[in-house]
């Protein structure tokens, strides 16, 4: 396999494998939409062990945590390492229009699926209009 040696993209990996020494959880991308009587959330969570994933949820916080452990092959001599591994964290606050009780996830392929239902009260409804002709023409 040929790779051509370019050292200004080797010091830029330099610099943020140094820099990225503190470890501070990396972000996953997310992709959020309302379809219909739901919302739904997609977030990238690729190469995660699925068993790492942690969705919580405390009062209208919801949290999501996943944990990606580094290839630690004893022996090779690694001609690139890009997949970054540590610790991931999203946390979205959720109004007062959606049903907590009813949020569900479910991980496939590397992308984690978060179902947060239109809470009964939020979703529209028709308001039915009287007037004062319509009360006289039934009690006639």
């Amino acid at each position: 396999m040929a790779m051509s040696f370019d050292p200004f993209s080797q010091l830029d990996r330099f610099a943020a494998s140094v820099l990225d020494s503190v470890r501070a959880p990396r972000l996953m991308p997310v992709d959020l939409f309302r379809d219909g009587d739901r919302y739904v959330l997609h977030a990238d969570l690729p190469g995660i062990d699925p068993g790492s994933i942690d969705v919580d949820l405390d009062g209208g916080q919801l949290t999501i945590r996943a944990q990606r452990t580094a290839d630690s092959r004893e022996g090779v001599r690694w001609l690139a390492r890009e997949r970054g591994a540590g610790s991931f964290l999203r946390q979205f606050s959720l109004g007062d229009g959606v049903d907590l009780d009813a949020i569900s996830a479910s991980y496939e392929s590397g992308v984690l699926s978060v179902i947060i239902p239109v809470s009964e009260k939020a979703k529209p409804r028709k308001i039915e209009v009287e007037s004062s002709d319509n009360r006289q023409s039934i009690a006639a």
